[in-house]
């Protein structure tokens, strides 16, 4: 295998593994928290209701974007590290 092709591979290993990571936790913020685990969060207050349907309502949208962000930060990152960088 050539030098090129080994840093393609740890590139895009890389960037899926991100990907992975970020939809797990998406998958939890929206399906497990606001759904699955809702009726153990409901004895916590927030904002005047509970743990579990402010998750289902807002939490997970406020995930959802903080999760844009920190893959496209994350990526810029990536792609500087293996000189794939926009200039």
């Amino acid at each position: 295998m050539s030098q090129i092709d080994e840093e393609n591979n740890a590139y895009w290993s890389a960037n899926v593994r991100l990907i992975k990571i970020s939809l797990v936790i998406w998958a939890l913020v929206s399906f497990g928290f606001g759904i699955v685990f809702r009726p153990l969060l409901s004895g916590i207050p927030v904002g005047g209701t509970d743990l579990g349907f402010w998750f289902a309502q807002q939490g997970s949208i406020i995930v959802f974007l903080v999760l844009i962000f920190f893959y496209a930060w994350r990526m810029n990152k990536l792609d500087q590290q293996f000189g794939v960088d926009e200039e």
